[in-house]
Parts: structure tokens; sequence; C-alpha cells
């Protein structure tokens, strides 16, 4: 690992913190998320994390709040680190073919299959507050049915 990697490692560790924290559980490889997302039944809700001040003030904090708040809960919490983690980022995304790539971004992840995606065009230049409850209803719809 060069300077900068170490550098960056630790830039992110407490980005990454936030989300495990939470009960997230991170996927580093490429081999990680085909194995998780394969063997995957139920729901989940994907967290396509970054450096970015969007997910920093916006993303992660509304996602750790529409957790808390709302009575619908998915099976499964995951993460990739877009920007890190490229290979596992880049498999993620493999799973969502037809959305472009986005980050920061989150997926909810329904029986195989994707069932809503929230771009960063649907974070950034957006409060909080509204993103949480986005979110919330996302789940409300998705992991109730």
């Amino acid at each position: 690992m060069n300077a900068y990697d170490e550098y960056m490692k630790g830039i992110v560790k407490p980005m990454r913190e936030e989300l495990i924290q939470t009960g997230f559980t991170e996927l580093t490889t490429a081999e990680d998320v085909q194995e998780t997302m394969d063997g995957l039944k139920g729901t989940a809700l994907v967290v396509i994390n970054s450096v970015c001040g969007c997910a920093a003030g916006l993303a992660r904090p509304a996602v750790r709040e529409a957790l808390s708040e709302s009575t619908a809960k998915p099976d499964h919490l995951l993460t990739v680190f877009a920007g890190q983690d490229k290979e596992a980022t880049a498999m993620m995304r493999d799973y969502f073919p037809e959305v472009p790539p986005s980050s920061p971004s989150v997926a909810v992840w329904k029986d195989g299959a994707l069932a809503y995606f929230i771009p960063r065009e649907q974070i950034e230049n957006f409060d909080m507050e509204q993103i949480k409850d986005h979110l919330s209803g996302v789940l409300e719809q998705v992991c109730t049915k």
C-alpha cells in the first residue's frame, strides 16, 4: 500500500464506521459483494458510500434517521465505498445495470431485484429531512409488502 492509499484509509475510516455502527455490513471486495448478493433473500438497503460532502451531511445522516424512525426495516443493511473499494463498488453496480453509476446513492433490493434507487441527484441539494422522508416512504412501500 502506498502512502496515498494509507492516508486515504485513515481519512475514510470514520465515514465507513458511521454506517457500520448503524448495523451495515461493509462489502470491500467483489467476492464479498457477489457472495452476499447471490444468496440474498428478502429485502436489503444498499448504500453506495462516498467521501463527498453530500454523503457526510446528507446521505449517511438521512439513512441513519430513516432506519431509526421507520417501522419498516429491511432484512439486510449493506454498503460499498465508491472510490475506495473500486472492485466491490463496480460489482455492486453490476446488480443494477439499468442505473447509471452514482455516489452517494441508495438502492433498495427485494427478492433478487432492484426495487428502488435514490441517485446522487436526489440527495445533493435536498435537505436531510427530505431525503430521510423519501427513504422512509420507500422502506414502508418495499419492506412491508
